[in-house]
């Protein structure tokens, strides 16, 4: 079965309007504190940020604290035309921060401030209700460094539609992950998206051994993921379903940092799936706009037209998945 394949078609409705899907990132909802000033950031929201640039439906979901830092948070993200209605404040924790490091190759180095608004996400009837409308939900393993917030995402994906894709960005940070909270997200997942530095951790605490062919083979046959995006900087990228193979070069380009470059690379690879993409096509856009974010300062620059348009040019009708 290739990754198309398994896109489920949602019941015909009398409707013909067009719409967007609506792709949610949950999870982990910060400031980025960069040499050059702060920033907002956290994968889940990046994520969102470039899945709206791609003709989304974007939400986060999330927790900020109830404070000026927070509500200058909330108000960056809808300025980025993402919906902020999955976000809550939280009286009694801070807004979260990072303190980020660039290193000489463009690599981040993160110091990841704890117990903070995003470790206490509480499940709503109302967000329910926003889980239960999303065609894609990405989430990870920072955003359940904590045992509420792990509580919350796992009941939050209960609530999605079985059609809608559920996205693992593995994304380790510093010691924010066990082998259990990777397994379980595995189970829970429909494609996992790792990197270069995460497999030789993850094929560690799973007991994946071989070449890379088989580690990720294995990863797919034994969580029964739909498929397994692989990226490795300038090495390019794998996207697997354990029939088809694709390895993409990386696209030639001037590193000024690499925060979010995973992010925007996951958010393609999210749209090209809903669109009814060939895997080949998916890693060449997300290959470009991985690449244009690396070359510019921060997680969420502006994508530029020729980038956003072949996404944009693709339009849904209401109730149906391509």
């Amino acid at each position: 079965m290739n990754a198309n394949e398994w896109i489920s078609v949602a019941p015909e409705r009398k409707d013909s309007r067009i719409m967007k899907p609506k792709v949610i990132g949950i999870g982990e909802f910060l400031w980025d504190v960069l040499p050059s000033g702060p920033r907002m950031g956290g994968a889940p929201a990046n994520f969102a940020c470039h899945a709206s640039a791609l003709g989304a439906d974007a939400v986060v979901i999330s927790r900020v604290g109830a404070d000026a830092s927070g509500e200058q948070l909330v108000k960056q993200l809808a300025e980025r035309n993402v919906s902020t209605e999955g976000i809550t404040p939280d009286p009694k924790h801070p807004t979260g921060t990072v303190i980020v490091k660039i290193g000489e190759k463009g690599q981040p180095g993160f110091e990841i401030v704890p117990d903070v608004a995003w470790d206490h996400i509480a499940v709503t009837p109302a967000l329910e209700q926003l889980v239960g409308n999303a065609d894609a939900i990405c989430f990870g393993t920072l955003g359940q460094r904590s045992p509420s917030s792990r509580d919350a995402i796992r009941r939050l994906l209960a609530s999605a539609p079985a059609r809608a894709l559920k996205v693992f960005d593995v994304n380790l940070r510093q010691n924010h992950y066990d082998r259990s909270t990777i397994e379980s997200s595995l189970e829970l997942a429909d494609i996992c998206k790792l990197s270069d530095e995460e497999l030789p951790v993850i094929a560690d605490l799973l007991g994946l051994h071989g070449e890379l062919r088989a580690r990720l083979e294995q990863l797919i046959s034994q969580y029964r993921l739909k498929l397994v995006v692989y990226t490795r900087g300038a090495k390019g990228s794998v996207l697997t379903d354990g029939s088809e193979w694709i390895e993409h070069s990386a696209v030639p380009t001037c590193v000024r940092d690499t925060i979010g470059a995973g992010d925007s690379f996951t958010s393609a690879v999210t749209m090209g799936l809903i669109l009814g993409w060939p895997l080949e096509q998916i890693a060449e856009s997300a290959s470009q706009i991985a690449a244009f974010v690396c070359s510019n300062d921060g997680a969420v620059p502006e994508l530029p037209a020729a980038l956003r348009e072949r996404f944009l040019s693709v339009r849904m009708e209401l109730g149906t998945r391509v």
